[in-house]
Protein backbone atom coordinates (compact mmCIF):
# COMPACT_ATOMS: atom_id res chain seq x y z
CA UNK A 1 0.00 0.00 0.00
CA UNK A 2 2.95 2.41 -0.33
CA UNK A 3 5.19 3.83 -3.21
CA UNK A 4 7.26 6.04 -0.94
CA UNK A 5 9.00 5.23 2.52
CA UNK A 6 7.44 5.61 5.61
CA UNK A 7 8.97 9.09 6.64
CA UNK A 8 7.91 10.31 3.06
CA UNK A 9 4.39 9.10 3.29
CA UNK A 10 4.07 10.36 7.30
CA UNK A 11 4.75 13.75 6.00
CA UNK A 12 2.15 13.85 3.34
CA UNK A 13 -0.60 12.92 5.32
CA UNK A 14 0.42 14.92 8.11
CA UNK A 15 0.15 18.15 5.65
CA UNK A 16 -2.88 17.01 4.42
CA UNK A 17 -6.28 18.74 4.88
CA UNK A 18 -8.56 15.39 5.41
CA UNK A 19 -6.91 11.48 6.07
CA UNK A 20 -8.74 8.62 6.92
CA UNK A 21 -7.37 5.33 8.56
CA UNK A 22 -9.09 1.91 8.53
CA UNK A 23 -8.63 -0.52 11.18
CA UNK A 24 -9.44 -4.41 11.09
CA UNK A 25 -8.65 -4.78 14.85
CA UNK A 26 -5.20 -3.57 15.24
CA UNK A 27 -4.42 -3.70 11.48
CA UNK A 28 -4.10 -1.01 9.04
CA UNK A 29 -6.27 -1.88 5.89
CA UNK A 30 -7.31 0.86 4.14
CA UNK A 31 -6.33 4.48 3.95
CA UNK A 32 -6.86 8.09 1.81
CA UNK A 33 -6.06 11.69 1.96
CA UNK A 34 -6.75 14.81 0.67
CA UNK A 35 -5.43 18.19 0.06
CA UNK A 36 -7.54 21.02 -0.23
CA UNK A 37 -8.36 25.09 0.62
CA UNK A 38 -10.70 23.56 2.13
CA UNK A 39 -13.41 26.05 -0.04
CA UNK A 40 -14.19 24.78 -2.97
CA UNK A 41 -11.09 22.57 -4.28
CA UNK A 42 -10.09 19.49 -3.45
CA UNK A 43 -7.40 16.39 -4.50
CA UNK A 44 -7.99 13.31 -3.23
CA UNK A 45 -4.38 11.25 -3.28
CA UNK A 46 -3.35 7.41 -1.96
CA UNK A 47 -6.71 5.90 -1.35
CA UNK A 48 -5.68 2.10 -0.63
CA UNK A 49 -7.01 -1.10 0.36
CA UNK A 50 -5.11 -4.26 1.17
CA UNK A 51 -5.32 -6.86 -1.66
CA UNK A 52 -7.33 -9.80 0.90
CA UNK A 53 -9.75 -6.49 2.28
CA UNK A 54 -10.64 -5.49 -0.82
CA UNK A 55 -14.48 -5.73 -2.20
CA UNK A 56 -15.63 -5.39 1.15
CA UNK A 57 -16.94 -1.70 0.73
CA UNK A 58 -13.62 -0.14 2.40
CA UNK A 59 -12.99 2.16 -0.51
CA UNK A 60 -16.43 3.28 -0.24
CA UNK A 61 -15.92 4.19 3.21
CA UNK A 62 -13.10 5.91 2.82
CA UNK A 63 -14.11 8.32 -0.62
CA UNK A 64 -17.34 8.85 1.70
CA UNK A 65 -15.47 10.06 4.77
CA UNK A 66 -13.61 12.43 2.80
CA UNK A 67 -15.92 14.01 1.04
CA UNK A 68 -18.16 14.15 4.20
CA UNK A 69 -15.22 16.74 4.60
CA UNK A 70 -14.74 18.80 1.69
CA UNK A 71 -18.65 19.47 0.94
CA UNK A 72 -18.40 22.33 -0.94
CA UNK A 73 -15.47 21.35 -2.99
CA UNK A 74 -15.04 20.32 -6.69
CA UNK A 75 -12.87 17.34 -6.03
CA UNK A 76 -10.15 15.87 -8.49
CA UNK A 77 -8.32 12.59 -7.85
CA UNK A 78 -5.59 10.37 -8.82
CA UNK A 79 -7.08 7.34 -9.66
CA UNK A 80 -4.54 4.37 -10.40
CA UNK A 81 -5.12 2.49 -13.96
CA UNK A 82 -7.33 0.11 -13.88
CA UNK A 83 -9.46 1.49 -10.57
CA UNK A 84 -11.86 3.76 -12.86
CA UNK A 85 -14.63 1.99 -12.66
CA UNK A 86 -14.61 1.97 -8.88
CA UNK A 87 -14.72 5.47 -8.88
CA UNK A 88 -17.49 6.50 -11.53
CA UNK A 89 -20.21 4.30 -9.74
CA UNK A 90 -18.96 6.82 -6.92
CA UNK A 91 -20.23 9.31 -9.15
CA UNK A 92 -16.90 10.96 -10.50
CA UNK A 93 -16.48 11.31 -13.93
CA UNK A 94 -13.07 11.43 -16.37
CA UNK A 95 -12.05 14.49 -17.34
CA UNK A 96 -12.02 15.99 -20.65
CA UNK A 97 -8.44 18.27 -19.73
CA UNK A 98 -5.89 17.20 -17.09
CA UNK A 99 -2.45 17.28 -16.90
CA UNK A 100 0.38 16.19 -14.54
CA UNK A 101 4.12 16.39 -14.55
CA UNK A 102 6.26 13.35 -12.53
CA UNK A 103 9.07 13.38 -10.70
CA UNK A 104 10.00 10.02 -12.32
CA UNK A 105 10.47 8.82 -15.81
CA UNK A 106 8.69 5.81 -14.48
CA UNK A 107 5.63 7.60 -12.85
CA UNK A 108 5.06 9.67 -15.90
CA UNK A 109 5.35 6.41 -18.54
CA UNK A 110 2.72 4.47 -15.76
CA UNK A 111 0.02 7.82 -15.49
CA UNK A 112 0.19 9.87 -18.48
CA UNK A 113 0.02 9.29 -22.35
Amino acid sequence: MAYHKPEVHKRAFEASHTTVFIYEESQLIGFGRAISDGEYQGAIYDVAVLPEAQGKGIGKVIIQAILGQLPNCNIILYATPGMEGFYKKLGFGTMKTGMAMFTTTQAMEKFTE
